[in-house]
C-alpha cells in the first residue's frame, strides 16, 4: 500500500464512524515498515471523552499493540490535519511524519475550529481563557517528585 491508500483508510475510518453513530468525522491510522499498527476514529460524544479525538485513539492503540509509548519510525495517516492536542500527542509518542487529508481550515467550515486554541496558547497566562497560575508551596527534597524523579536511576525517559 501508499500513502494514498492509508489516507483513504483514516478517511473510510472517519465515515464508518458516522455510518455508526459513534462520534465526530475524524479517522486515523498509525503505520509502521508497512503494516497498520494501530487505528482511531473519534469517539468524543460517544466516549463523554474530550481527548478521544482519532490521532489520540490512534496512539493509543498502536503503542498498546507494541508494547510502548514510543512510535519512532511509525506513520501517522489522519483524515484531518491534527488539532493542537494530537499534534502534541503524535510529539510526545516520537510519530516520524504525519500525512493528512483535510485541513484545519476544512474543518472550521464545518465547526471544528482550533484558531481559538492556537491563539491562545500564543498569549501570556493571564489573557488566556482559562487562566493559569502558579502557586508555590513547600515540599520536602525527599517528597519532591521533579527531584526525586531526577536522582532515579533506573527511570525510563521518554
Amino acid at each position: 500500500m501508499n500513502h494514498s491508500d492509508w489516507i483513504k483508510l483514516s478517511v473510510r475510518l472517519a465515515y464508518e464512524n458516522l455510518l455508526n453513530k459513534n462520534g465526530g468525522p475524524f479517522g486515523a491510522v498509525i503505520v509502521k515498515d508497512g503494516k497498520v499498527i494501530g487505528a482511531g476514529v473519534n469517539g468524543v460524544t460517544t466516549l463523554n471523552d474530550p481527548t478521544a479525538h482519532a490521532e489520540v485513539q490512534a496512539i493509543r492503540n498502536a503503542c498498546q499493540n507494541l508494547g510502548t509509548f514510543s512510535l519512532k519510525d511509525a506513520d501517522l495517516y489522519t483524515s484531518c490535519e491534527p488539532c493542537p492536542m494530537c499534534l502534541s500527542a503524535a510529539y510526545w509518542s516520537r510519530i516520524s511524519k504525519i500525512y493528512y487529508f483535510f485541513t484545519k481550515n476544512d474543518a472550521a467550515k464545518i465547526g471544528f475550529d482550533d484558531a481559538h486554541i492556537y491563539n491562545e496558547l500564543s498569549l501570556p497566562y493571564e489573557d488566556r481563557t482559562i487562566p493559569s497560575e502558579q502557586i508555590i508551596i513547600s515540599v520536602k527534597d525527599n517528597e519532591n517528585p521533579f527531584k526525586v524523579w531526577a536522582n532515579d536511576d533506573i527511570r525510563v525517559n521518554y
